[in-house]
């Protein structure tokens, strides 16, 4: 075994090394300003908007619906936030909609929408598995809900999410529909046409690709105000010079993982079945979170009750093995995930979770090695909680 195995793909991915290679150009030979006339600028205009064609492509619908961020997290709050406003100054609409176990970047600022800028919103419950129903939105849409968000797969249980029911029933409400596919793009087809969707975002470092960059789609008509301003970039709707090794980083990492995804999918649904399989028939009082089936391919998460999901995180640390809990581990706050309380876990089961995701280089033997050490740390963390 090596010293060190990774198993927190959903947290980042390593740059995929033809990723790097696209980029490198940029930062030395091909660094002008996209926004120069001259013709350093033009290169990098050219390489900008061929990085933009070939995300296009790939979500299926027109350059100049794509515009880039800084991140996944920047995008979400772009849609929501922007989304939100011009829709209240256009037709007056107030009102929200989205889940409970949203990513922070979109709850934490549909709660801001609420609270200072006097939006009404609407969280739809969630069934143990995490899933949203398709009755609960109908029933929520009013005929002044600016905007729906649902995350297309939950970055912390798995959870696949119907978004083209979801996205064929707003538009068939007229209500713009946005989702979060920051998590998802690194495995499930993300064609905005089949999904219905107004606003989809996107994070490169989920998907071997930088981090510092992302990408939010904006279907044509879809209302928009810019949060952030001070420049003509992006069509107006986000200034800033264009970050160009980066943007075109993003658009190589997706052009391979949209163009991969088949292969590499197939593998990591054996890696995880796995997994799932020897966690739950190893270690007693354990429980898969998230739904069996309609979950991400590389994804397996559990709770185990009575123990803490931190001292585990530690445990497997010391033991060269990186994973991640659902509990705000680097804070150090003892209370349990927002997400895990949802599915109506109780705490003493919430506290003791644990996510792992594998990627392009997990093993059968990194596999192996995990399913060898894991139920004797959660055996000795339970004695240590009984002591």
């Amino acid at each position: 075994m090596p010293d060190h195995i990774y198993l927190d793909h959903a947290a980042t991915t390593p740059v995929d090394p033809r990723v790097l290679e696209a980029m490198l150009p940029y930062f030395n030979s091909d660094y002008g300003n996209p926004s120069s006339i001259h013709h350093y600028g033009r290169r990098a205009e050219s390489a900008l908007e061929g990085a933009r064609r070939d995300i296009a492509a790939r979500l299926n619908c027109s350059p100049d619906e794509i515009l880039f961020t800084s991140c996944g997290s920047e995008s979400d709050n772009l849609a929501l936030r922007g989304g939100a406003l011009a829709a209240r100054e256009k037709h007056g609409a107030r009102h929200l909609i989205t889940t409970p176990i949203e990513h922070s970047a979109v709850i934490a600022t549909a709660r801001h929408l609420r609270d200072h800028f006097g939006f009404e919103l609407t969280e739809l419950p969630v069934d143990k598995a995490g899933c949203v129903k398709l009755e609960d939105v109908a029933r929520s849409l009013r005929p002044d809900t600016a905007l729906v968000s649902v995350m297309y797969a939950n970055n912390e249980i798995g959870t696949i999410e119907p978004i083209a029911e979801i996205g064929a029933l707003c538009r068939e409400r007229g209500v713009p529909l946005h989702t979060d596919a920051v998590q998802a793009a690194s495995q499930l087809d993300v064609d905005v046409q089949r999904l219905g969707v107004s606003y989809l975002a996107l994070g490169a470092h989920k998907f071997y690709g930088p981090k510092g960059v992302g990408a939010l789609y904006v279907r044509e008509g879809a209302p928009l105000l810019p949060t952030q301003t001070g420049g003509s970039h992006e069509r107006g709707l986000r200034a800033g010079t264009q970050n160009v090794p980066y943007i075109v980083g993003l658009a190589e990492a997706f052009k391979i993982t949209v163009d991969e995804h088949e292969q590499h999918n197939a593998r990591y649904r054996a890696l995880r079945d796995r997994l799932i399989e020897g966690v739950l028939s190893a270690i007693p009082e354990s429980a898969l979170t998230g739904h069996r089936a309609e979950r991400l391919p590389n994804h397996a998460s559990f709770v185990f009750r009575n123990v803490d999901g931190n001292e585990l995180l530690m445990h497997l640390d010391l033991a060269g093995i990186a994973a991640s809990s659902g509990s705000a581990c680097k804070t150090g706050d003892p209370k349990p995930s927002d997400v895990l309380l949802a599915l109506g876990l109780p705490p003493e089961w919430a506290l003791g979770s644990l996510r792992v995701t594998v990627g392009r280089q997990t093993t059968d033997g990194h596999i192996d090695h995990l399913l060898n050490v894991l139920p004797g740390m959660v055996t000795k963390l339970r004695t240590l909680e009984m002591a």
